[in-house]
């Protein structure tokens, strides 16, 4: 069996905002709450590779692997995957992005497998990341849009 996730948000926010915000790998930190660090590996014209660390779990235990990232701006998407991939058979992710009336919709895909030897499956995974992504989607959502409100113009009494 394998997981599969997709979580999606809409950010009252420009594209190219959101676009430029959401792929900042090294401002990460800033924008997840979940992540200490993001280390930049490699750039290759849009690929970047790049080490992840979480904060300490519950149980103390930091979490860290190495992805790779590349971005489309034409296709407005997202492909990575773990290289380094710990638990996981694969984890390969899309994020795609779209102009609509609020603002920018971005939607989230996983798709992966746990290892045999994992300390959980599947399922435990698919339901875990389910929550954990609406989670960070929504403080993302509000980084963005506080950033979007102090990027707006201030009216002057002429206007």
């Amino acid at each position: 069996m394998a997981g599969h996730t997709q979580n999606e948000i809409t950010i009252g926010a420009p594209l190219d905002l959101v676009w430029d915000m959401t792929n900042d790998v090294e401002n990460w930190p800033q924008l997840f709450s979940e992540y200490a660090s993001a280390d930049i590996i490699s750039r290759e014209g849009n690929r970047t590779t790049f080490r992840l660390t979480m904060h300490p779990d519950e149980n103390g235990t930091v979490w860290t692997w190495v992805s790779e990232r590349e971005t489309d701006r034409d296709t407005l998407s997202v492909r990575a995957r773990r290289i380094e991939t710990g638990p996981f058979a694969h984890m390969n992710i899309l994020w795609q992005y779209e102009e609509v009336a609020a603002g920018t919709r971005m939607v989230w895909t996983q798709d992966f497998e746990m290892k045999p030897d994992a300390p959980v499956d599947d399922a435990w995974m698919t339901d875990n990341i389910n929550r954990n992504s609406k989670v960070q989607m929504a403080l993302i959502r509000d980084r963005i849009e506080q950033a979007a409100k102090e990027r707006r113009p201030v009216p002057t009494l002429s206007d």
